[in-house]
């Protein structure tokens, strides 16, 4: 083995990119490569440490020697470490052995290591990304399948508990593994997007992932990079878009991380009012520094670009546009106008989101943000944040808290769903049941909800269409499909055995029948975003917890009504005022049989009369199931 020869994949203008925190595709040039120098085969190696005295590669292929393989400090002020050492192969298991600013010496795991050790073993490894995609029909089409103006009906997964080898319950599946079981199964359920929470390498499993070390890998828990590869491909061949969780708002203190990188506070911020995260005892990324805002960016380009992925739902960022987020008063630290917003935060989300939508056509961003902050779907040039959708955290809040009622004191509580649709155009908004809302004692989604065994699910069957007929887009966490009973536990397989029972079933159905529905009327997702598409018919029938609303698509015989009893009475001969004279029937259903509901169908079509209801000319009389939604159509 050759000691390390000097060889630079960065230009002067890289260099100028990378110091002004503009390029953002470093994942080019930092990290390990496998590359030709002069014709001889080899990796070259490039790690950011300014403030280290030394670095050194120590692998499998020098035994760990500390000393052979020095790599060497470029001459500008760009403080990167450099060398090509030939002979090095894909599979090589190695790290950094930096001198710090004060001589103490470290391994760390490459940056931007494409692969990484099973954990717990901790090493980086010499990768590619190598993979013949065979997605390029949904790459032609993303852009249009994947609009705004487009149902999105997203099915959120945790990888290592999706669904286990019964056989081998211990063992997390394989990305292939889990290709063959996920993809017929979101097929089959209709769900058009699957957002995947956080496969970048992580140490501790208990984190669900959202406490990243290797940012440019994918978890070796399930497989090599090309086997997600293989897993996204099959889905995109499908029609199925993939959105994957990022966190770029913390991460953890692990020895062989990002942490005091150089013997220094690189990555994070040195002044720990604004650096560490009380609650997640987790370090916060300094946005201030130019250079670490060319390392998220450049991270989330690359899993657009050598992953396919057609969205990224950006955790966290609340906690990244305050320096109060879970701080105590006095505790937290100011921005130079003695504010609280991070304005190096902002600065770095703005110039996130520009990059992302200037150079992917088709993908979006998702802001998981929980405070009133102004504009965060908003366009850049606009004076926003730049982000394509927002999670709809209020609209959560108060639905299910609303749901978790007693019926008999519904009435009391009705103004609860009525209350979102104020702002609910204020922002592009997702509406999320996910993964948050069932662990640490919140319990599953169907003991959220009150009654008997048959209240209970169809409280949850028609919370579901509530949700499908709101404005907005979708997210349901894996499970809550099938009304799975245990809160989420990450360490085992969600309980499939359910299926075995009728009301598990009919939930199933149900959902599936929902994203059907919401994949076929338009008047469901032309406007998700807009007053236009959702006009209220009587938002005030509070003694009855009676609901009725329009929902409307850019032409008149796709306007839907839709209908929600809150309650377990069955209301018969309900008047309800029209959007406008025709025949009309009843397309969907949530007390149907099929879904383990009681039967109760309008199965004759409803006649206009011109009689004043609701404040409208004409009105029809229908009956109205217990506990249910109901969705009518004009006749054709």
């Amino acid at each position: 083995m050759e000691k390390v020869l000097a060889h630079s994949l960065f230009s002067d203008f890289d260099i100028s990119l990378f110091v002004s925190g503009k390029h953002f595709r470093l994942y080019e040039k930092f990290g390990a490569h496998l590359i030709n120098v002069d014709g001889v085969a080899g990796t070259y190696f490039s790690v950011w440490a300014p403030n280290a005295q030394a670095v050194h590669v120590i692998a499998d292929f020098n035994d760990w020697n500390r000393t052979s393989h020095p790599l060497n400090r470029r001459l500008d002020s760009s403080g990167i470490w450099e060398g090509f050492i030939p002979g090095v192969g894909k599979g090589e298991v190695y790290k950094f052995l930096i001198k710090g600013f004060e001589g103490e010496e470290v391994e760390k795991g490459d940056p931007y290591a494409k692969r990484w050790e099973h954990p717990p073993k901790t090493a980086s490894i010499v990768w590619d990304n190598d993979f013949k995609w065979k997605d390029k029909t949904w790459m032609n089409k993303r852009a249009k399948l994947n609009a705004l103006n487009k149902p999105m009906s997203v099915y959120e997964v945790h990888l290592g508990s999706w669904q286990r080898d019964p056989s081998e319950p211990e063992r997390v599946l394989t990305y292939v593994e889990i290709a063959n079981s996920l993809v017929p199964y979101v097929l089959d359920m209709g769900f058009t997007h699957v957002e995947f929470m956080p496969v970048m390498e992580y140490p501790y499993f208990p984190s669900w992932g959202y406490q990243i070390t290797g940012y440019f890998a994918a978890s070796s828990r399930h497989g090599t990079p090309q086997e997600l590869m293989y897993l996204i491909n099959e889905l995109h061949k499908n029609n199925i878009a993939v959105i994957m969780d990022w966190v770029p708002s913390h991460f953890p203190g692990d020895a062989h991380g990002l942490y005091h990188f150089d013997g220094t506070h690189l990555y994070e911020h040195s002044d720990m009012r604004k650096g560490f995260h009380p609650d997640w005892k987790s370090y916060i990324f300094n946005y201030d520094r130019n250079e670490v805002r060319s390392f998220l960016i450049s991270n989330a380009i690359y899993w657009l670009d050598k992953f396919h992925v057609d969205g990224l739902r950006v955790d966290a960022v609340a906690s990244m546009l305050y320096f109060d987020f879970s701080r105590q008063p006095g505790e937290a630290a100011t921005n130079e106008y003695g504010g609280s917003e991070n304005l190096g935060a902002t600065q770095f989300l703005k110039e996130l989101n520009v990059a992302v939508y200037r150079d992917f056509e088709g993908v979006h961003t998702i802001a998981e943000e929980s405070s009133t902050y102004p504009g965060v779907t908003r366009p850049v040039h606009n004076d926003g944040l730049g982000f394509g959708m927002k999670w709809m955290m209020g609209w959560m809040n108060d639905t299910l808290k609303y749901f978790k009622n007693d019926p008999i004191n519904r009435r009391y509580h009705h103004y609860q769903l009525t209350f979102s649709i104020t702002y609910a155009f204020s922002e592009n908004f997702m509406l999320p049941f996910s993964h948050d809302e069932v662990v640490h004692g919140k319990s599953s989604m169907i003991y959220k909800m009150p009654g008997d065994e048959w209240q209970k699910f169809a409280n949850l069957r028609v919370l579901y269409a509530y949700m499908f007929t709101q404005p907005g887009t979708k997210l349901l966490f894996m499970g809550n499909e099938f009304a799975q009973t245990h809160e989420w536990d990450f360490k085992s397989s969600l309980d499939w055995h359910l299926l075995e029972h009728a009301p598990h079933r009919g939930m199933q159905k149900t959902v599936r029948a929902i994203n059907k529905l919401y994949a076929s009327e338009p008047a469901l997702y032309e406007y998700s975003f807009s007053p236009e598409g959702f006009e209220w018919i009587n938002a005030d029938d509070a003694r009855h917890s009676i609901y009725i609303y329009i929902r409307k698509g850019k032409k008149a015989k796709d306007t839907l009504i839709v209908i929600l009893n809150l309650t377990p009475v069955y209301r018969e001969n309900y008047r309800v005022g029209l959007p406008f004279k025709a025949k009309w029937k009843e397309i969907f259903n949530t007390d149907a049989k099929e879904f383990f509901g009681s039967g109760k169908h309008n199965k004759q079509l409803l006649l206009p009369e011109k009689e004043t209801c609701h404040n409208r000319e004409y009105s029809i009389v229908l009956n109205v199931p217990p506990l249910a939604a109901t969705i009518l159509k004009q006749e054709k």
